[in-house]
């Protein structure tokens, strides 16, 4: 699995987060943890499927203004080291079925660090038009946000 980034198809951001690793993969892995953060507020998420497996559907839909909640994600679950790293793609579906629309593949991965988490995001795509595309499309405020609307939810938890 690629850990290089290419900066003409890759897109990174990181942070560390005071908190323990195992708040911030249990907020990954649980949904109704996951819904409070996966999203930029004030949207909503909703996890509609989550398969904590290889091969495993990752499905969340989201709601703006209040509205009805449409599709968001339909991907799949690559890999996931528990504490260490989830891998997962919109490239496939569940069941490693192909997507209708492949888009990227994202890496997060965990370290321990001196205050708490070291949290990176490398999210590949499959050529430079698509990487443009999900930059201009926001990815540094969006992801940015998530990353610290995860942070805001681990942060206050007790460890």
């Amino acid at each position: 699995m690629s850990q290089t980034v290419d900066p003409n198809l890759d897109l990174v951001i990181s942070r560390v987060i005071k908190a323990p690793r195992s708040s911030v993969w249990n907020a990954w892995t649980t949904a109704s943890s996951f819904e409070q953060w996966w999203i930029p507020a004030p949207a909503k998420c909703r996890v509609v499927e989550m398969n904590l497996r290889p091969g495993g559907a990752l499905i969340t839909e989201m709601s703006e203004n209040g509205g009805d909640f449409v599709p968001h994600l339909s991907g799949c679950f690559l890999a996931l080291d528990n504490l260490e790293r989830i891998v997962f793609t919109n490239s496939l579906v569940g069941g490693w079925r192909p997507a209708e629309q492949p888009f990227m593949t994202a890496i997060i991965t965990l370290q321990d660090h001196s205050s708490g988490t070291g949290y990176r995001a490398h999210v590949m795509h499959k050529n430079g038009s698509d990487r443009n595309t999900h930059e201009e499309m926001g990815f540094f405020d969006g992801w940015g946000t998530v990353v610290e609307q995860l942070a805001s939810l681990v942060e206050r938890q007790p460890t």
